[in-house]
């Protein structure tokens, strides 16, 4: 029976060794058809993972947001002859803040056998680390652009963190880190508590939780950095 592999890419360059499990490269040079969201990046990880794959013999197919329903099925016609497939995340674990969850939707509605394999995920580390409650928290992605909508979005986050204890974890575009930071600093109350996980796993990795009052005595600069960011109590 075919697989499809969910596997984790690094969520840093130079992401301490140990990230990644044995059984990744394992998978990874053991499949020959692979649906990625970069193809570029994709092969750079593979090669990261084992310098001995031979890149042109493989398949890629792109997934992302112009890719068609025609397309997507398209992608996993390998199934029907019996081929595996490995579904590789620009960043971290496939189908988390990613385009990956239409595939493994589709090949649920396929009967294909979906494995998950082990690897970083910048959500759960940042979690582990905030000190926050983890039993309860919820996942928003991206906040909305628009300074007047993001500072509501904050407010309504913060609310459900004063109202249920549910931590509240967001993202946001690298080089809109600052902008994000100062309309959190700007709309939450001083004892609310902003955690900031920058570079996870990487080299320069940073992660410090405060209160609100806390970080506004701080001089940051996250500027094209990849972070997450949690509020809680």
């Amino acid at each position: 029976m075919p697989i499809l592999y969910l596997i984790p890419n690094i969520l840093s360059e130079d992401s301490r060794g140990g990230v990644l499990p044995p059984e990744i490269k394992k998978v990874c040079t053991e499949t020959t058809f692979f649906i990625v969201e970069n193809v570029r990046t994709a092969r750079r990880f593979l090669k990261k993972v084992d310098k001995g794959i031979d890149i042109d013999r493989l398949t890629f197919f792109e997934l992302n947001k112009r890719t068609t329903e025609a397309e997507k099925l398209a992608a996993i016609g390998p199934f029907l002859r019996g081929e595996n497939i490995g579904v590789i995340s620009e960043a971290g674990c496939p189908g988390v803040a990613d385009p990956g969850a239409d595939i493994v939707g589709l090949a649920h509605k396929k009967g294909i056998q979906v494995v998950p394999l082990v690897g970083p995920s910048s959500i759960l580390l940042a979690l582990m680390a905030s000190g926050m409650n983890g039993q309860n928290f919820a996942f928003n992605g991206y906040l909305p652009v628009k300074p007047h909508d993001r500072i509501k979005a904050i407010s309504k986050l913060e609310k459900k963190v004063k109202a249920t204890g549910q931590t509240q974890l967001f993202i946001e575009t690298p080089y809109r880190n600052n902008q994000l930071i100062a309309d959190v600093l700007k709309t939450c109350a001083p004892t609310t508590l902003l955690c900031i996980a920058a570079n996870l796993t990487g080299k320069n990795e940073f992660v410090a939780t405060k209160t609100i009052a806390g970080w506004k005595k701080e001089v940051f600069d996250l500027h094209k950095q990849p972070a997450i960011f949690l509020i809680g109590r």
